[in-house]
């Protein structure tokens, strides 16, 4: 019994005696097959997840999907849902977009814009792009993507505000997070940044939720004091180190994936009225021909889709004449997104369905006959990633090994291109 108690007694003494040198050495790794000097390096920077584990279990096991999983994350029916941060790079749909983007040949800089939100080390080590690309095509990701470090060495918003992502990261062992008043260890230094208790720490990458994806707060008169955090974190009091500290400081969960507690929307009137965005339609009917407009109308959260990517979402607006059997007679659609071709070219954030925003979307169609008790129908209805081109498809499935992963592959994207209803609205013509 001595002996144990003594082995314990340096054990824990070698544990605090070494603590930064394991911070920087990236300990707690598997030792099993030495990495690449080029992951070395990165993790020099941008300590890999396992490593903040020794103090940080709770936010970790959140964060990687080992606490409390409940059925609502086991049966989502998606492949990357349950862990949509930590499978923001692994992830087979990101794989699949990556591999049938990259068929319209990118630029250097394009490529580091596309991964610096799913793997931000692109912004301090750029020329690792084309390895992590290399990996992420591959299937088999060692370098970690969005990480502890990758969120928690951001400081401050990058000064140019045309910048996207917009998050500027302060390569060092200073970690920022929200607490006026961190507590010190012998691991790394602490420091409060405003921005983590803003709703533009989020929109950094997710530049699409908000009118103005630099403020703080959201647009909202009915929402006014709810930022991201007050949904996505369900706050709880206790210690961010799961050891010890002040038990009664606020901290937030880190599973990042969507409202943790269903029912904070079902009691939360206001978030409902915000949640959903809502479709009027002004219509005329001048013989056979009916033109007009319809007004889309979001409100300040327009987190309606279970993906929180900024711009690969495609909206479809469909506007159709039926009569009192429901037969359509005419109809007219309207898509709204970027082609693969084009992402990452055009001004981002410039979709349908932005937070705070109202669209009017003029139409005209002409009826194939006339008939009696006419409805107008105005249905929104949207996919998660672009349909590619034929050319773009073939080309990236020439680059797969076997036939068996090129018939996944092609499943994958039409699962995830197929349109889904969002909202509708009918009336009288």
């Amino acid at each position: 019994m001595r002996c144990g108690a003594l082995l314990a007694g340096l054990a824990a003494f070698l544990l605090v005696g070494f603590g930064t040198a394991l911070f920087q050495e990236g300990a707690g790794q598997d030792k099993k097959s030495p990495k690449e000097p080029w992951i070395e390096e990165i993790e020099s920077v941008f300590v890999r997840s396992e490593v903040c584990r020794q103090c940080h279990d709770r936010h970790y096991e959140e964060m990687a999907g080992l606490r409390e999983m409940t059925m609502d994350l086991k049966l989502m029916g998606r492949v990357d849902a349950a862990l949509l941060h930590g499978t923001a790079l692994p992830s087979p749909v990101f794989r699949a977009v990556m591999g049938v983007w990259l068929q319209t040949n990118p630029s250097a800089a394009k490529k580091q814009q596309c991964l610096s939100c799913h793997a931000p080390a692109v912004t301090i080590f750029p020329q690792h792009t084309e390895r992590i690309i290399e990996q992420v095509l591959s299937g088999k990701v060692s370098v970690e993507g969005i990480s502890c470090a990758s969120c928690h060495l951001v400081e401050k918003l990058a000064d140019d505000p045309k910048k996207i992502p917009s998050y500027q990261l302060t390569a060092g062992k200073t970690m920022y997070g929200p607490f006026k008043d961190p507590e010190d260890n012998m691991i790394h230094t602490s420091f409060q940044s405003p921005l983590y208790k803003g709703a533009n720490f989020c929109t950094a990458c997710h530049f699409e939720k908000l009118r103005d994806n630099r403020s703080s707060t959201i647009d909202s008169e009915i929402l006014e004091g709810t930022v991201c955090q007050s949904c996505h974190m369900e706050q709880s009091t206790g210690s961010s180190t799961s050891k010890r500290g002040a038990m009664t400081r606020e901290i937030g969960r880190h599973y990042f994936r969507g409202i943790v507690i269903p029912g904070l929307m079902l009691k939360n009137r206001n978030l409902q009225a915000e949640w959903m965005p809502r479709l009027e339609i002004d219509a005329k009917k001048n013989g056979t021909k009916v033109e007009g407009q319809v007004a889309v109308m979001n409100g300040a959260v327009p987190h309606n889709f279970p993906d929180g990517d900024p711009v690969l979402k495609q909206f479809f607006l469909t506007v159709t004449v039926k009569d009192k059997k429901g037969r359509p007679l005419g109809s007219f659609q309207k898509t709204f997104g970027t082609p693969y071709e084009q992402l990452l070219e055009q001004p981002l954030g410039d979709i349908l369905v932005k937070g705070g925003t109202t669209k009017r979307i003029p139409f005209e169609l002409t009826l194939s006959e006339e008939g009696e008790g006419l409805q107008i129908e105005a249905v929104l209805t949207y996919s998660l990633i672009p349909k590619p081109a034929p050319a773009l498809l073939d080309g990236y499935l020439k680059t797969l090994q076997s036939n068996a992963e090129r018939e996944r592959i092609k499943k994958l994207i039409a699962d995830y291109a197929e349109p889904r209803i969002l909202t509708f609205r009918t009336k009288p013509l």
